[in-house]
């Protein structure tokens, strides 16, 4: 059976997969934990006007989430490493 998404709905983008395998290796998450990555609108005045949120949800545990300054499509796996890794969770 394929599952097709619904109308108006697009499933997520190469890109957004591979950002998504990326945090699931740099943070050595299980099957369980889920990864979400959405791009937002910043209307801070000293930022640009999209930003990347990164969020991990564990089934047992305390939800992180960070926050990168720029759009999703402009974010690569070292800017992952960087964050991720550098930056206490918010």
């Amino acid at each position: 059976m394929y599952l097709e998404p619904r109308p108006g709905i697009a499933w997520p983008s190469p890109h957004l997969r591979e950002l998504k395998d990326a945090v699931r290796a740099l943070l050595g998450l299980d099957d369980d934990t889920a990864v979400i990555i959405r791009q937002l609108t910043c209307s801070e005045p000293s930022h640009p006007p999209l930003e990347t949120v990164v969020a991990v949800l564990p089934m047992d545990g305390e939800a992180h989430r960070w926050t990168l300054h720029r759009p999703t499509d402009q974010i690569t796996e070292n800017d992952l490493r960087a964050t991720l890794l550098h930056h206490r969770p918010s």
